[in-house]
């Protein structure tokens, strides 16, 4: 059974697309599931009278993205959880794709879809999540022309969750997203956990959704998505890197935070910068109590992470050299064994 589950906020134009490609899809989800995260345009009369057969769990108050997206996995039924965000239309083919792939890969915890522009649909938005050590998570190929140049690369980092398939038991096994996250970098600290906790991460490459991006969330640069993804890096160094990776990978993190204070710079955000790093810190007893939880009971380390994490250093050669070219070579996962628990 798969559970195609929605959260929303002032979402009522974009639910109809999304809605409208899953009503077109070869391969029907079993049900679907929208949680409308306290909208305050009509969404939820909009619903009733439009979309009858979906359910609707409307919450009381503006809960935030991992909250909503909790609730969203709490309300499906099936063994497998299609997430989606309001804002991506799927190709016809879509659901059966993503289906196939995660039976092909019985370790994988998550397949993800390969994003396209929705207004240029030449383009990447995304072929799967990709990650550095310096703390930064990033949708391969962003921008780039779809040549079908990531498509061997189906073993990723992690999976984008404005639409990706999860199985029900590995969303028990890692855990819930985040919800001290609110918003942003949510299922990049999911995939890191599944990736510690001994699962894959895949990209389906003949599954294609078309992402209008930023709809729900406002602007890549505005001050809202630069605090969050500033404090939610930190806060996913500490709890998910291995003790190993910290001391190794010390110079990546330290470029990274230079690399934040010069976008703050430029942007003129410095001071969402130093709020980020002020509530970082404030939150961090209880990020620590997570880390303690998730090192204790992880089942990969470093070694295995290696050829899933770019260094900064590469990654800045990537930007430097222009896009158009896989960042990361074809996965080689390492076999597991007590010693690479470091």
């Amino acid at each position: 059974m798969i559970s195609a589950v929605i959260p929303t906020h002032d979402g009522r134009e974009l639910l109809d697309i999304v809605l409208g490609s899953l009503a077109l899809q070869t391969r029907a989800p079993d049900e679907i599931v929208v949680v409308d995260d306290a909208s305050s345009d009509d969404t939820l009369a909009h619903l009733a009278e439009h979309w009858p057969a979906v359910r609707v769990v409307a919450l009381a108050e503006n809960v935030g993205v991992a909250v909503a997206l909790n609730r969203c996995i709490a309300a499906a039924r099936g063994e497998l959880v299609l997430l989606l965000n309001n804002d991506v239309e799927l190709a016809p083919d879509c659901v059966a794709e993503l289906v196939a792939a995660l039976d092909a890969a019985p370790q994988a915890a998550v397949v993800g879809a390969k994003l396209r522009d929705y207004k240029d649909r030449s383009l990447l938005d995304g072929a799967g999540d990709g990650y550095s050590w310096a703390g930064l998570a990033y949708r391969r190929g962003q921008g780039e022309p779809d040549r079908g140049q990531y498509d061997g690369d189906v073993e990723v980092f992690g999976a984008c969750a404005a639409a990706a398939l999860y199985r029900a038991s590995a969303l028990a096994d890692v855990g819930a997203f985040d919800e001290q996250f609110y918003a942003l970098g949510e299922d990049a600290d999911w995939s890191f956990r599944a990736q510690l906790a001994g699962f894959s991460c895949r990209l389906a490459p003949k599954a294609v959704a078309y992402h209008i991006g930023s709809a729900s969330l406002g602007p890549r640069l505005s001050k809202f998505t630069l605090y969050h993804n500033w404090r939610n890096q930190i806060w996913t160094i500490a709890k998910d890197y291995p003790a190993g990776a910290l001391v190794v990978h010390a110079p990546d993190l330290l470029a990274g935070q230079l690399a934040n204070l010069l976008v703050a710079i430029r942007q003129r955000s410095v001071g969402s910068w130093l709020a980020a790093w002020r509530d970082a810190l404030a939150g961090m007893p209880a990020v620590l109590g997570k880390r303690r939880a998730i090192q204790r009971s992880r089942r990969s380390g470093r070694r295995q992470l290696e050829p899933l994490i770019e260094s900064a250093f590469a990654r800045a050669r990537w930007w430097l050299r222009g896009p158009g070219r896989s960042s990361a070579a074809t996965v080689r996962r390492p076999p597991q064994d007590p010693a690479a628990r470091r």
